[in-house]
């Protein structure tokens, strides 16, 4: 789903520009109100495994690949204003270093794959969560379901981004159809993906995760014949089955070994924009990547001649400075809601 270059005009592609930095900035506030010194540091994380996963394709179709997008998965994690700056920084790391989707069409992916995926996933969340009982396994399942949904929501946002500035003359209706179809296959992957990477992160620290709050069952009593909550109580504490640090290092060397070893096993057909883009000739325009020449273009390190040495080293530095820009993001903000809780506190 990584737009490069040229598929967009420069109109559209500013428009979105626009759109994109606006949500970052409403996102930068509302993740101070997400983000605590326990889950700052799990943002950072889930921005490097998203960008781990991206790089491990699996068949879809004859010819056909997909990989995470990520939105779905980070909203229910860290939050969704969290969430679009964890999607947010992967695609900048993956634009600027390894020529993965267009600098200038930086807005453009920003809003569809990390806007749209995102706000669509977490609504469906939390609408399942309002009628499935409120319990842990029903937060699994209303993430396979959210992250599902996103995929072809990201194929219908760019089908319609395309219909106002695609830089070709190819029928709509076309594009529509070929899109949501393909990505219709990719979100069973998202979904399997995401719905197991909640499920293990819930099995061992549930206070960690961002949609699993507030599932408590609250006591009822009948009282003159009707049902009323009991008034809440102090929360249990949760038994927790690994400590953050654990849990963190866990991480990153899951994310590591993704990265660095089983990417080279990833398939290597084209993505499902990319099978669409050829197959319609949506990509008669594409430009030169303005990073085309970078040191890590395309997954791979310069100069290194054997291929999945090459790929496996690229996957870890890129895995190393997402989560250290990742981290550093999260840092700050946590350190400004810090700042402004002192303020309101201090009455400055």
């Amino acid at each position: 789903m990584h737009v490069p270059d040229g598929f967009i005009n420069a109109p559209t592609s500013a428009v979105t520009g626009v759109v994109a930095a606006g949500a970052i900035a409403v996102s930068l506030r509302g993740a101070r109100r997400e983000l605590d010194e326990r889950t700052a540091p799990l943002a950072g994380l889930v921005a490097a495994f998203i960008f781990a996963v991206q790089m491990l394709n699996f068949p879809v179709a004859a010819g056909t690949s997909g990989h995470l997008l990520g939105g779905a998965l980070a909203a229910i994690l860290v939050g969704p204003y969290t969430g679009v700056l964890c999607v947010s920084v992967v695609l900048l790391m993956q634009g600027i270093l390894f020529a993965d989707g267009g600098l200038t069409a930086l807005g453009v992916n920003i809003t569809d794959m990390a806007i749209v995926t995102t706000v669509v996933s977490y609504a469906v969340f939390r609408g399942l969560l309002k009628v499935l009982p409120r319990k842990r396994r029903s937060v699994t399942v209303a993430s396979f379901v959210a992250a599902l949904v996103s995929v072809p929501a990201a194929a219908v946002a760019f089908t319609l981004m395309y219909a106002v500035g695609g830089t070709t003359d190819v029928a709509i209706g076309k594009v529509a159809t070929a899109m949501i179809g393909v990505h219709v296959l990719i979100g069973i992957g998202e979904a399997v993906i995401t719905a197991l990477t909640v499920g293990a992160v819930i099995a061992v620290r549930p206070d960690l995760v961002h949609g699993a709050r507030g599932l408590e069952q609250r006591l009822k009593l009948r009282v003159h014949g009707e049902l009323v909550d009991v008034p809440a109580a102090a929360p249990a504490p949760v038994a927790a089955r690994t400590s953050r640090r654990t849990l963190w290092i866990t991480g990153l060397v899951t994310s590591l070994v993704l990265a660095g070893f089983v990417s080279f096993y990833a398939s290597a057909n084209p993505d499902g924009l990319e099978k669409v883009a050829h197959d319609k000739g949506i990509d008669q325009k594409t430009d030169k990547h303005a990073s085309a020449d970078s040191p890590l273009a395309h997954y791979g390190v310069k100069d290194v001649e054997n291929a999945r040495l090459s790929g496996g080293l690229a996957g870890v530095i890129g895995v190393g400075v997402t989560v250290v820009a990742g981290s550093t993001v999260f840092w700050a903000v946590r350190r400004r809601r810090t700042a402004d809780v002192s303020a309101v506190s201090t009455g400055v």
